[in-house]
Parts: C-alpha cells; structure tokens; sequence
C-alpha cells in the first residue's frame, strides 16, 4: 500500500481509469459554512490512497472537481452528507453519481444502532481502524505522519464495505431503496448548504 500526498489538487493522471473513487475530507470543524475544508482523501480500491492538502482560499482544484462531477465515476462515502455539502460550499461542484456505506448500513443492519465506519468496518471486513486522530489540527500547515495514515485508512476499505452492503442490501430486498436515496444524497446536501440542515421536510409537522 502506499499513501501520496498532494498540495493542492490531484495529479492529473491520477486514479485515470477507475470506475468508482472512495472519498472522504477531513475539516477544520463539522458546522457547514463556518468552517473550512482542509484536506480530501481518494482511493480506487486497489490499495493506494491519494491525500490531497487543500491551499485555502482558493481551492482551486480542477482535476479533483473534475473527478467529483464524473458522470462515470461514482464516488463512495461513509455520511456522504457531510461531504457533498463541503465540496458544494468550498470546490462549487455538486459531486454526482455517489453511494453512501452509512446509509447503506442503515438499510441493511437493522439489528443495530451502530452505524460508524469503525464499527461497520469491524464488523464486515474484520478491520479495526483507528479514529484518534479525527479530531486533530487538520488546518496546519504540514500534516503529520498520522494525520496521513488516518485520512488514508478513512477510504482504504469502502469499496471492500460496498461489496459487503450490497450483497446484504440485496438479500434484505432494500437495494432498490438504497439507490433512490444515493441519487437524492446530492439534494440532501444542498438542503444543508440552503439552511434545511437540521430540518425533516418529510415531517408532517
């Protein structure tokens, strides 16, 4: 496995022929619009990962753009949510087609509350990956060692959790429920951006 880190945006050539790139970004805090996107890590499954040190307040990424708008790329996330917002808030790209492991366990595990990619990753794959360094500096101007090996972890394994949730989601007969929700996850997102974020619009009330 190996781990490269970029400044700025992705090589052009990178992750060139894949057909679905997992996704995650680390930040400077969770509230959308008060806090800034720091640091995007990819992966294609085949073992590298790719993290990507945002030069803020630019952002001027568009190689990465253009892989987050790829119609024949989708993107994995585990709470995409999140995610897709910031890239709208910060890169002014809608990411599309995605597919979310945390709603996808949320379809499928109904036997528990525990939806977490650490737990979720335990659980199916048998991997125990480490979150201590979730809540560290992600601003500063030089990652760390750890910072690195934890940003990669966060995307290393989502496309071995895709397989596992897909077959279960299938057995369960939701897999069909499961693609209508990642087709709106983009929507959900940009409800967030528009200050629908704590809000149901579903609810009755």
């Amino acid at each position: 496995m190996t781990t490269f880190v970029h400044d700025g945006d992705l090589p052009a050539d990178a992750l060139a022929n894949a057909t679905s790139v997992a996704v995650d970004s680390e930040t400077m805090g969770l509230r959308l619009g008060r806090d800034p996107l720091c640091v995007v890590q990819l992966s294609d499954g085949n073992g590298d990962a790719h993290v990507v040190k945002m030069i803020r307040p630019a952002y001027d990424a568009p190689n990465l753009k253009r892989l987050l708008t790829d119609p024949a790329v989708t993107k994995l996330f585990h709470f995409g949510r999140f995610d897709i917002a910031m890239f709208w808030l910060h890169l002014g790209v809608v990411t599309a087609p995605v597919y979310c492991t945390k709603i996808a366990s949320k379809l499928a595990r109904t036997y528990t509350d525990r939806h977490g990619l650490k737990d979720v990753t335990k659980e199916l794959i048998g991997i125990d990956i480490s979150k201590t360094q979730q809540s560290s500096d992600w601003g500063s101007v030089k990652l760390s060692d750890d910072q690195v090996a934890y940003a990669a972890s966060d995307v290393l394994h989502l496309h071995a959790l895709r397989a596992r949730l897909d077959d279960m989601l299938v057995r369960e007969g939701r897999d069909h429920l499961a693609r209508a929700a990642f087709e709106f996850l983009p929507h959900r997102a940009l409800l967030d951006v528009a200050g629908w974020e704590d809000i149901d619009i579903f609810a009755h009330a």
